[in-house]
């Protein structure tokens, strides 16, 4: 969460765009990674960042705080505008097909290359996964949110977000299998997920 969040939100509502623009200088590249992960293209994802941004400085006169970070509503316009792409578009892009340098997915440049293909494996695997895990996956472990605002983000409640995110990761567990002529075993997916069902 953004220090002093509160206040630069009271001030965009009000209608200061300095106070917005710090919203958006904040969040920006968050919003950015999560639609270019459901994407898989720069330009789209670029377009509709835009889009994004667009449609909260629009709305944000009739922001109500329920608690959350201003992120969580950030992240319900961003897949509302997600799914309207997707409406629009009528077929799926392919993860495989995006720009490795386009995720903004914090990679330390002296890792090892194994670490590095693991992540690259992480990326292809969510592509297969329903939008709905897709996103959970997204929000709990690329952008680690906590359970409550992820639940905020994706509209459902904590109990709600626990057991998505359990379907998800076996889910995700099964997408690597298909994709890997060896089977998978939980230590491979440790460094990247919580897979315990407690969370």
């Amino acid at each position: 969460m953004l220090d002093g969040e509160e206040k630069l939100v009271q001030s965009a509502v009000r209608g200061d765009s300095s106070a917005f623009g710090a919203l958006y200088d904040h969040y920006h590249v968050m919003i950015y990674r999560f639609v270019m992960i459901k994407v898989g293209r720069r330009e789209e994802a670029e377009d509709i960042t835009h889009q994004v941004f667009l449609s909260a400085w629009q709305k944000v006169p009739s922001y109500k705080h329920m608690g959350y970070p201003f992120s969580s509503w950030l992240y319900q316009i961003a897949r509302n505008q997600v799914i309207d792409y997707y409406r629009a578009k009528k077929s799926d892009v392919s993860l495989e097909k995006a720009d490795p340098e386009s995720f903004a997915v914090a990679v330390d440049p002296n890792a090892d290359l194994t670490r590095k293909f693991e992540l690259e494996k992480v990326r292809a695997a969510i592509a297969m996964l329903k939008p709905e895990y897709q996103d959970v996956i997204i929000l709990r472990f690329v952008e680690d949110m906590s359970l409550r605002e992820t639940g905020a983000a994706l509209k459902k409640s904590e109990g709600a977000v626990k057991l998505l995110q359990h379907r998800a990761v076996r889910e995700l567990k099964k997408a690597f299998a298909d994709s890997q002529s060896s089977s998978l075993s939980d230590d491979d997916l440790s460094p990247h997920f919580n897979t315990d069902e407690t969370f």
